[in-house]
């Protein structure tokens, strides 16, 4: 071990299997996963190469926990579980929900299309339990619509899995639009006014008012 991975480690409890995902986590972080190699996390680590496979089977299942850690700490940065059932507005927590996922998916879909010519490291991702302390995205935004629904506060016969599913394709529309067009607005940047057009149309549908 190097003198400075010796002092990365020094006065703590992180192992130097806990250090190599932490800095294969900030390697993603800073640079993405397309083109990060073995040498590249060992020396950013101050190991030797071989080093890696004292602790991981593979590159693959490294880059899986590190990608793991990747989003552990997207959601921490994001703030917290969005607002719960009951609490607000239906129309706020909404926006709440839309803007955290915005965010999340800002800060993982980059990494995550940089491995789709790595299926090996995403299938070992998938082993892994949740990172996501509610679930996906997806499910959290589900449960919570379905929880509305039995306080009486969202119509009974929306479809809260469909809401979720449109709330998440919005995501990847303006995260994947922003990575192939980087002149496109990145979600960070989007007007309010476009965050509070979607919970609209999401509250009230497309169908004309009644007569």
């Amino acid at each position: 071990m190097s003198p400075r991975t010796a002092a990365a480690l020094r006065g703590g409890d992180r192992s130097l299997r806990d250090h190599l995902i932490a800095t294969a986590e900030r390697l993603i972080a800073d640079r993405g996963v397309a083109g990060l190699t073995v040498r590249d996390i060992a020396r950013a680590a101050g190991v030797a190469d071989g080093v890696l496979y004292n602790h991981f089977a593979d590159k693959e299942e490294l880059l899986a926990h590190a990608l793991h850690a990747h989003v552990r700490a997207a959601e921490e940065r994001a703030g917290g579980p969005a607002p719960g059932p009951g609490t607000g507005t239906v129309g706020a927590n909404l926006r709440a929900h839309l803007t955290r996922a915005l965010a999340l998916h800002a800060a993982v879909l980059p990494a995550f299309t940089g491995l789709l010519h790595q299926p090996r490291v995403l299938a070992r991702f998938a082993e892994l339990p949740s990172p996501a302390a509610g679930g996906s995205v997806r499910a959290e935004l589900a449960d919570y619509l379905r929880a509305e629904q039995r306080l009486g506060r969202v119509a009974p016969d929306a479809r809260p899995d469909a809401v979720a599913a449109l709330v998440v394709g919005v995501c990847h529309d303006l995260v994947l639009g922003h990575l192939l067009d980087p002149a496109a607005p990145a979600p960070a940047e989007l007007p309010a006014r476009t965050v509070d057009d979607l919970v609209v149309t999401l509250l009230r549908g497309i169908a004309p008012a009644p007569d």
